[in-house]
């Protein structure tokens, strides 16, 4: 059964751009998030001076192509003011703790080595660390603790706007029941034209184009500026590689819209609702609509 969760978030100085304090109802964990123009106020929080993980980030923007790193420290505000000269391309820094002061240094070095693993599988950032470090041996319990605290983290994570530690692919789980009200998430699209083959699914985020799409080798003047863009970037840092007089999809990814991705595989001006078909046949639009209607 899946449930809510509370997340608090602690305002210091009131504006959301400033350091932020956040806690899971009953969680022993907690991170403060801090702009890197205000790293000399995390010398006034004594939670940020324990043993624990951080990360620093290019906070999201419309771009691909932003970068993380994952460290660990037994005191993070002292390794942050080393770490400041040794990386010049954060704005942000995330910093997990514990309120209770019981992680240890082979708990924090199990984490990093598991959050960096996870970052580089979820392939959304550049992970800008040199290596994944080597896990930590931790009794089987310890273990389960740190892989819970995990599952906390990448909530805070999520609610603090970054998605480092979630792929962009979505593996929906069967509905235990029927009660449980189908996502649209669950649902796989395909789409064929002039023989290209492409496929995807809509999901929180956009519209995630599937590893292996065919994308056409030719394009109309009707192509929006904006995915013409988005398809020049691509090919220039290798997501899209030559097939022919076509090209091929080489990882999964996010566009803001079906119709985008419609358009990058077509070459031309094309409706995503109406393009995206399903495997029972039904169009992005219909699925869309049935899912609304039912109650």
């Amino acid at each position: 059964m899946v449930f809510g969760r509370k997340v608090t978030i602690y305002l210091s100085d009131g504006v959301p751009s400033g350091i932020r304090h956040v806690e899971i109802a009953n969680w022993s964990g907690q991170a403060i998030a801090c702009p890197r123009s205000r790293l000399n106020e995390l010398k006034d929080w004594a939670e940020a001076q324990r043993p624990g993980v951080y990360f620093l980030l290019e906070k999201q923007t419309a771009e691909a192509g932003d970068r993380a790193y994952i460290g660990e420290s037994e005191n993070i505000v002292k390794r942050l003011s080393q770490q400041e000269k040794n990386q010049d391309f954060w704005n942000e820094v995330i910093i997990f703790t514990s309120k209770d002061e019981n992680l240890t240094k082979a708990h924090i070095k199990y984490l990093e080595a598991r959050l960096t693993s996870i970052s580089i599988n979820a392939d959304r950032y550049k992970i800008e660390n040199g290596n994944t470090p080597t896990e930590s041996m931790l009794p089987r319990s310890d273990k389960d603790a740190m892989e819970e605290y995990i599952h906390n983290l990448r909530i805070v994570m999520g609610t603090l706007g970054h998605r480092v530690l979630e792929p962009v692919k979505v593996v929906e789980q069967p509905a235990p029941d029927k009660s449980t009200k189908p996502k649209l998430s669950q649902f796989q699209f395909n789409f064929s034209i002039r023989g290209l083959r492409a496929t995807g699914q809509q999901t929180d985020d956009g519209f995630v184009l599937f590893k292996g799409s065919d994308i056409s080798g030719k394009i109309s003047k009707s192509m929006p500026g904006k995915t013409a863009s988005i398809r020049e970037k691509w090919i220039a840092d290798g997501t899209l590689v030559q097939n022919g007089e076509n090209f091929k999809l080489t990882r999964d990814s996010i566009l803001s819209s079906s119709s985008y991705a419609a358009v990058l595989v077509a070459g031309t001006s094309r409706s995503g609702p109406q393009s995206w078909i399903d495997e029972n046949g039904r169009t992005l639009k219909a699925v869309e609509e049935m899912l609304l209607s039912e109650t």
